[in-house]
């Protein structure tokens, strides 16, 4: 009988990762799928309560940074892929507490590879590890040009030299030591279940309870931004039809300067709030602009487009509607996810 593939999936119960966790459950009931996340705030194992049940799903609560819990899992479980999703990744965050985002995203990662690379020495047969990162590693744009798979790296941020050094020590592993891998770096995702210290979600919960919306400086940063579940379709694609040691970026085909941005959400928002038009835009304050702050991130997302066929399946506009009626559909998760009380289902569902 053929043996039944093992997929670590690591920071699956957080923003992006339980989307992809979500979906290979469901479309693949021939891998068994290991979800191996910490549960730190952003970690929400309330994402995942329709697929918690499913035979070919399992929750394990795991700290990356800790080499022996992930030597003896990997030893358990012999998972024959790695998708690595956990990471720490608010750029604010980065700023006050560089050196937790260097345990958890160079050192967690390399936690990672060691296990990975032991548990298989010189017979990576059908084996892969894929790593997910981020476009801001390579630094910032000017008003032209946008960021390819060969743009060199510059990062400027704690958050985004962290990554870069993950990246480097995937590629290295693969050069040493055989280590089959792919790698894909993205721009900005939003959509559901995004923990609300970003802007979309953080906006959207404030402009509910009437509170400040800060912009950093005169709000002209651009980004190019990623519907999730377009995120997770093309992490599907690259898992299965992406070619080894190669690296693709996801972008969103689109670019908005934040306060083009937030201006768009608010007059959303006042639509779906039955509020007068121009009502949220009131809220829009100006703030003090974040250290190194980068100018503008835009990818060419076209080889993963013309190589495996993958382009967002929703405009901006499209999913940006979507992102809004879920978060107003699910008030209550909202106040679960700021308040920790979804510590509680952790604790009643798995202690």
């Amino acid at each position: 009988m053929k043996h039944k593939k093992n997929i670590l999936i690591t920071g699956g119960a957080g923003f992006i990762g339980s989307h992809v966790v979500r979906l290979f459950v469901n479309k693949y009931p021939e891998y068994n799928i290991f979800n191996l996340d910490k549960l730190t705030y952003a970690g929400n194992l309330e994402n995942l309560i329709d697929i918690e049940h499913k035979t070919n799903y399992t929750f394990l609560k795991a700290d990356i940074n800790n080499q022996s819990e992930i030597n003896s899992l990997f030893n358990k479980y012999k998972f024959d892929c790695v998708i690595h999703l956990a990471a720490e990744s608010h750029v604010d965050r980065s700023i006050e507490d560089p050196l937790a985002f260097v345990k958890t995203n160079v050192i967690g990662t390399m936690n990672l590879l060691n296990a990975f690379k032991n548990i298989w020495k010189d017979d990576f047969t059908d084996k892969l590890f894929y790593h997910i990162s981020t476009d801001e590693v390579y630094g910032t744009l000017g008003k032209t040009g946008l960021f390819t798979e060969t743009t060199p790296y510059d990062p400027n941020s704690p958050y985004s030299a962290s990554k870069a050094s993950s990246d480097h020590f995937v590629r290295a592993y693969g050069e040493t030591y055989g280590l089959p891998y792919v790698i894909t770096n993205c721009s900005n995702n939003y959509g559901q279940n995004q923990f609300p210290e970003k802007l979309i979600p953080l906006f959207i919960n404030n402009i509910i309870n009437n509170k400040p919306l800060p912009v950093y400086g005169d709000g002209n940063y651009t980004r190019d931004w990623l519907y999730v579940k377009d995120h997770a379709v093309a992490i599907d694609m690259v898992f299965h039809k992406g070619k080894k040691s190669e690296t693709y970026n996801i972008g969103g085909f689109n670019e908005w300067k934040n306060i083009d941005l937030v201006k768009v959400l608010c007059g959303q928002m006042d639509i779906k709030l039955n509020r007068p038009n121009g009502t949220s835009e009131k809220l829009i304050t100006y703030v003090k602009d974040r250290p190194g702050h980068d100018l503008r991130y835009a990818i060419d997302a076209s080889k993963i487009k013309n190589e495996l066929g993958w382009q967002p399946s929703v405009t901006f506009q499209e999913g940006l509607l979507l992102t809004i009626d879920w978060y107003l559909e699910n008030e209550r998760w909202l106040v679960n996810v700021t308040s920790g009380e979804y510590q509680e289902y952790y604790e009643k569902q798995y202690q």
